[in-house]
């Protein structure tokens, strides 16, 4: 990306979502193999390989820890080399990753080595989904330029949550037909149907400009960094814990939870997709974070399958428009130079909440309960409104 918002944009620009279409297209299919697995690798690590509720938690968040931990250098490649290559090593990585499944499965009369495989998996797929997320939020800013950047988040995202939404459901039909090994075929196959969608994208040079360090970009998007961490809470005890709620609890079809969560994450941004843009981030961040404490707390403390799947759609829509809230109030703190890394730094706030989150969560769940892991996300939604309130009251750092 260059140094200017003028410059990295077309002179008339096409209309937003139709510019974004390929590229929400190849993060839709790349993102898809993280969503397949999520409702069926739960029950695969607790029934068949004996694994408690905190383990589940750490295997399951230890991809959003790989992601943490590689945002540097998608960062640094995005900036350096151009967005196309942090991508199409992102892709590698995904597909990388369905060996970790065809080894677990391998390894089932073995439950120590079949979950050490299943770490070493989510480990190359959290790498792999760091490397593309970044690649693809700078990518679209160097297409349509700063200015557009809350849309970027926004087309991106829908592609994310689409896939996590049709995903744990599509994951469920498949185990039912084909057993875990069709799962791990398919999610090792779908990363390829990217390809396409990168070959017809234009390239955006890095920006090839001086190098700053990763801990002071972090600086710049500390504080929606934060935001975001915390209403990533509620997100995280969905993908995580809510198969588990639902058996506990002896109700079935649990994916739909998955579904609506989808559904109410894509309605929420087709329906406002410029208000971050246009009303400002902490603006749009503050009603949407009382929309999701309102969903966690009705998976909480609700008696039938249907509050689950509502307070599943509520947690969706509030936290839908809060990751591209927060996400321009980070954006416009850092310098043209380093708004890959930027983006990137602000997304591992995300994968920290998860990856700390998963285990934390689980260890909540051992000691008081499956439902207590969504009072948790209801206190991080409600802290996460104080820090829109706090973004409200500071004066914007100079970008």
């Amino acid at each position: 990306m260059s140094a200017s918002p003028a410059s990295i944009a077309p002179a008339v620009a096409p209309p937003v979502p139709r510019s974004l279409l390929p590229l929400a297209l190849l993060v839709f299919f790349a993102f898809l193999p993280l969503g397949i697995p999520l409702s069926v690798l739960p029950l695969l690590l607790h029934d068949k390989l004996g694994a408690g509720t905190t383990l589940v938690g750490i295997v399951i968040g230890l991809e959003f820890v790989a992601a943490v931990l590689s945002r540097p250098l998608g960062g640094r490649i995005a900036d350096g080399r151009g967005p196309r290559d942090a991508v199409l090593a992102g892709v590698a990585l995904i597909v990388l990753a369905g060996a970790g499944y065809f080894a677990a499965l391998a390894l089932l009369g073995r439950p120590a080595l079949a979950i050490g495989a299943l770490l070493l998996g989510r480990v190359a797929l959290g790498a792999g989904e760091s490397l593309i997320t970044t690649g693809a939020l700078a990518w679209g800013v160097g297409m349509l330029g700063v200015r557009s950047a809350g849309r970027v988040m926004v087309w991106v995202g829908i592609a994310i949550y689409a896939a996590f939404g049709a995903g744990p459901a599509l994951g469920i039909a498949l185990e039912r037909r084909a057993g875990f090994g069709g799962v791990a075929l398919l999610a090792t196959l779908l990363p390829l149907a990217t390809l396409p969608f990168v070959a017809l994208l234009p390239r955006t040079p890095g920006t090839g400009g001086r190098r700053v360090p990763f801990a002071q970009v972090l600086g710049r998007v500390l504080l929606p960094g934060a935001g975001l961490a915390l209403c990533g809470i509620g997100f995280g005890a969905i993908t995580a814990f809510v198969s588990l709620l639902f058996a506990e609890r002896g109700w079935a079809d649990a994916a739909w939870c998955f579904t609506a969560f989808g559904a109410g994450f894509i309605g929420a941004r087709l329906l406002f997709s410029g208000a971050p843009d246009r009303f400002g981030g902490a603006r749009v961040a503050m009603p949407c974070l009382v929309i999701e404490l309102a969903g966690q707390l009705l998976i909480w403390g609700g008696g039938a399958p249907w509050m689950a799947w509502l307070g599943a759609a509520l947690t969706g829509f509030g936290y839908s428009l809060a990751f591209p809230a927060f996400g321009v109030e980070a954006v416009r703190r850092a310098p043209p130079e380093v708004r890959g890394g930027a983006m990137g730094a602000y997304v591992a706030f995300l994968d920290v909440s998860l990856g700390v989150c998963g285990p934390l969560n689980g260890w909540v769940a051992a000691h008081a309960g499956l439902p207590a892991v969504y009072l948790v996300g209801a206190a991080g939604a409600a802290l996460a409104f104080g820090v829109a309130l706090a973004l409200l009251r500071a004066p914007r750092a100079a970008g």
